[in-house]
């Protein structure tokens, strides 16, 4: 990236405390026009609060911000935004009742005379920046009635609105389909080639080194350098993030494996999914993998009572078992660690203690009360068998990081002592080093005799850790491979409908 050029968007010497924490230590940061420039760092590293600085949710005790060379000073999202900076965040902030085009004209509705909203303006250029976005919904759908994915593309579409300088890119996959990635590239491009700068975070390595120029790292709240994206690689980039180096090799260990403790045979629901059968041994991990759509997430539901299946059979221990709810889906030994842990596997607000113990809070009561040291006793024991990180037992769960919330919401289901634990997605929106931590966790599972199924869309994820993986295209197990068997072309072939180089 040539220097002939001003920059932006300039940090310098940003700090910003919190209570007992500096979670900026004197950060710079800049991003110049056309530039993708990505921030990474691990969970907690300091990314989102030198970002939430430069839109102005927080205000730095010291440091300056520059745009366009010229210094400002950010006091709110709305002077961001005037100022040309916007953030697309990975947290949705949309208001599920109002439309398409409210959420993303909200607080800059084009207006007639005597303060009328101009309505007609308001839906054709929302339809405008949507047909740009190749989306199917208009501008008056309801944002409640879209997918998350859906909802994910409105987000995106709120910085085609004004005459950007610099567009903050927090997470923008992480909910997106492989059809809309493909989107998003191309948004990001058409913005490069009329001079935007972009800041993109992401902890997906294959994005970071396909889309961007630069590569800037925090630790700990301290910058930590600037790389040339085209002239690193992973290990260099994981090393400045955590000072190490990550195993990320495939699964060659044989498992010791147990008796087979879940059989499923023919199981479909309706449409979502058909015939599936498979079986997961006391001591393996299963792997899942496919495209969105494919209808591994649907099984695990379906395995926890949250679907009722159509046809087929479940097998625990060689014993047939019907589950209608995820009640009897837990008295019968079988836990999820849904997809969304924030929206479906804890409660923010509550303290990591709580949400631990939360499925078994009627067993811990004495009379009226909970019992206060069954609770903590709890707690402590996952706390240290996790190794979750954490300042207390009272600390609200919203606070921890990405990886330390996953540990807390694994803790709860092992608290039950399943005999068999489902993982949908383990390690969405964690960082690096953090997901080395679940990897290890989950084999460490395994190998205490614990039969693990893991639904994964990260090819090298589910390479990583499965003994097995079952590749499914369209509702369907297409074939199941073993560790030793399968690679990647293989398991491409299969998840798009092709097994031996015929469709399947």
């Amino acid at each position: 990236m040539t220097t002939d050029r001003k920059p932006a968007l300039r940090l310098e010497g940003i700090v910003k405390t919190f209570p007992g924490v500096r979670a900026l230590d004197g950060v710079s940061f800049e991003v110049y026009p056309g530039e993708v420039h990505a921030l990474m760092g691990e969970n907690g590293a300091g990314k989102s609060t030198l970002m939430k600085v430069l839109g102005g949710i927080y205000q730095p005790e010291e440091g300056r911000i520059f745009v366009d060379e010229q210094e400002t000073v950010m006091t709110s999202p709305l002077q961001a935004k005037a100022k040309g900076v916007m953030f697309i965040h990975q947290e949705l902030s949309l208001a599920n009742e109002l439309s398409v085009a409210e959420n993303i004209y909200l607080g800059a509705l084009p207006r007639k005379s005597f303060g009328r909203v101009d309505w007609k303006m308001l839906f054709d250029r929302t339809d405008a920046i949507l047909d740009r976005l190749k989306v199917g919904f208009n501008a008056r759908t309801l944002v409640g009635d879209l997918s998350i994915a859906n909802q994910q593309m409105v987000e995106i579409a709120r910085a085609l609105t004004v005459n950007a300088r610099a567009v903050i890119f927090d997470e923008p996959t992480a909910s997106l389909t492989d059809a809309e990635k493909v989107v998003l590239f191309e948004v990001i491009e058409s913005l490069q080639a009329e001079g935007v700068g972009i800041v993109y975070i992401s902890h997906r390595m294959e994005e970071i080194f396909k889309m961007t120029d630069r590569i800037s790292v925090l630790r700990d709240g301290s910058y930590r350098g600037t790389l040339t994206t085209a002239e690193t690689n992973e290990d260099e980039v994981t090393n400045m993030m955590i000072g190490r180096s990550l195993d990320l090799s495939r699964n060659h260990a044989h498992a010791e494996l147990g008796d087979v403790a879940l059989q499923v045979e023919g199981l479909s629901c309706h449409a979502l999914f058909q015939d599936v059968s498979f079986e997961v041994r006391e001591g393996e991990v299963l792997g899942f993998y496919g495209l969105v759509g494919a209808g591994r997430t649907e099984i695990a539901e379906t395995l926890f009572g949250l679907r009722t299946p159509s046809a087929g059979k479940i097998f625990l221990k060689g014993q047939e078992i019907r589950i209608h709810s995820p009640i009897q889906a837990i008295q019968n030994g079988i836990s999820l660690v849904p997809e969304s842990r924030k929206e479906q596997g804890l409660v923010l607000g509550m303290s990591c203690r709580d949400n631990i113990t939360l499925p078994q809070v009627d067993d811990m009561t004495a009379g009226p009360f909970v019992s206060d040291g069954a609770e903590i006793s709890i707690f402590d024991q996952y706390r240290d068998k996790l190794e979750i990180k954490t300042p207390s037992w009272r600390t609200a769960v919203g606070n921890l990081s990405g990886g330390n919330q996953q540990k807390i919401v694994i803790g709860k289901w092992l608290s039950m002592r399943p005999e068999v634990l489902i993982v949908d997605e383990p390690t969405r929106g964690i960082d690096v080093g953090s997901k080395a931590e679940i990897h290890n966790l989950l084999r460490d599972l395994a190998k205490q005799g614990y039969a693990v199924i893991v639904i994964s869309s990260e090819m090298p994820e589910v390479l990583h850790v499965a003994d097995r993986i079952v590749a499914m295209y369209h509702g369907k197990v297409i074939r199941t491979f073993t560790a030793e068997e399968v690679t990647e072309d293989s398991l491409i072939q299969a998840i798009s409908g092709i097994e031996g180089g015929k469709a399947a």
